[in-house]
């Protein structure tokens, strides 16, 4: 696919981080959330169908309950991720109503795509909820899985949910523009990648580690997930989710401050 075809992307899974979602402090950026809910019910309007894939439970629970850091344990940490997802889909079902739109919570893991019934059940669920011009929100389920807790969930998990519901783009909303050749935060001259048409070992070799102390992953995850959504033909995003707007640009017009992972539909 070519760049100027991202217009002609009718299903679009987006995933946004929870450093896009949440401020330091952890709690909830309301503003953020609403324009995102206003954008993405825009392009329901416009008659794309939109998944979004959503990190934040563990900071929304965090600031709810009062915390001032993640928990250390595992049980700790699926325990503020059950509390947030309540506080994360209530925000959601309010700014989304305010716009016209139904969502829909789909708490899933990453094994579903490996058990035929589960990933059988849940390719009927999604076109069911298109059908009903639903638009699904996806996490991790915490409570059950620590692969999301433990690293890159929601990166990975987006790429599943692509092939799941069979989408023709991933968007992948992060605290930064993209793939870099060099750390950003720590390289003056590092540059910013606008174009990927294979995934090699020099492209791995420009990610590092994990990102901010509120999410999960890091552009290593973002690679990984770039990897299993192009292996299958779909192409991937990566841009500053900061400004949810950014979205506009990218679905209606094809422009992209950001790095395009390429892909050629299979057969």
């Amino acid at each position: 696919m070519e760049i100027a075809k991202l217009k002609e992307a009718k299903r679009i899974v987006i995933k946004v981080g929870t450093s896009t979602l949440t401020y330091d402090n952890f709690f909830l950026n309301l503003s953020r959330l609403e324009t995102l809910a206003q954008v993405v019910c825009d392009l329901v309007n416009s008659g794309r169908e939109i998944v979004l894939v959503s990190s934040g439970a563990q900071s929304a629970g965090i600031s709810r309950l009062g915390l001032k850091a993640r928990p250390d344990t595992r049980e700790g940490k699926q325990a503020v991720a059950a509390v947030g997802q309540c506080e994360l889909m209530k925000m959601y079902s309010k700014f989304f109503a305010e716009f016209g739109c139904t969502v829909a919570q789909v708490l899933l893991n990453r094994d579903v795509w490996e058990n035929e019934v589960q990933r059988h059940n849940a390719e009927n669920t999604f076109k069911a909820l298109f059908k009903l011009h639903c638009v699904p929100i996806v996490n991790e389920n915490d409570t059950v899985s620590y692969e999301g807790i433990g690293f890159g969930g929601n990166d990975i998990l987006s790429s599943y949910v692509a092939l799941l519901c069979d989408a023709d783009l991933v968007i992948n909303l992060s605290d930064i523009n993209g793939l870099y050749t060099k750390n950003p935060r720590e390289h003056s001259d590092a540059a910013l990648v606008r174009f990927v048409d294979k995934i090699d070992d020099r492209i791995r070799s420009y990610a590092g580690g994990a990102g901010s102390d509120r999410g999960t992953g890091g552009m290593l995850a973002k690679l990984e997930a770039a990897t299993i959504t192009t292996d299958m033909g779909i192409p991937m995003v990566i841009t500053n989710g900061k400004d949810p707007k950014v979205l506009y640009d990218i679905v209606f017009n094809a422009e992209l401050d950001g790095t395009f992972f390429d892909a050629e539909r299979k057969g």
